[in-house]
């Protein structure tokens, strides 16, 4: 079963960074779009960014253009989304997903696609 797991979050200054970094394991990232949410308390999950196929250009959330930056290493089997000037509202449990899988479907309106598989989520708060 594909598995998706997150790491690299954690307590962050305002103004910092953090790389957030997403695994597969029985699962090939390849060229399937590729996202990652966010999740604060209280509020609904949105689309931060994602890579769609073999697009060039990723997409962003408005609250995040210019800060947040989303890749993949094919080679690594790996994504990545470095986070920099980081706010207190970026504070969250951030999730990367793939279109693949077999989960439940979920439609990104960022990403305009659906997602089945999220990883488990990962940590990231920005306070001083």
């Amino acid at each position: 079963q594909l598995q998706l797991v997150e790491s690299g979050g954690g307590l962050v200054q305002p103004g910092g960074s953090l790389r957030l970094t997403c695994a597969a394991s029985k699962f090939t990232f390849g060229y399937y779009t590729v996202a990652w949410f966010r999740q604060a308390p209280g509020r609904e999950r949105e689309g931060v960014s994602c890579i769609k196929g073999r697009e060039d250009n990723p997409y962003y959330a408005h609250s995040v253009k210019g800060r947040f930056t989303i890749s993949r290493d094919n080679a690594k089997n790996t994504v990545y989304l470095q986070m920099n000037n980081l706010k207190p509202e970026d504070t969250a449990i951030y999730y990367c997903a793939t279109s693949q899988g077999g989960g439940p479907y979920y439609h990104s309106a960022l990403c305009d696609q659906y997602f089945r598989s999220f990883g488990q989520g990962t940590q990231v708060t920005v306070s001083s």
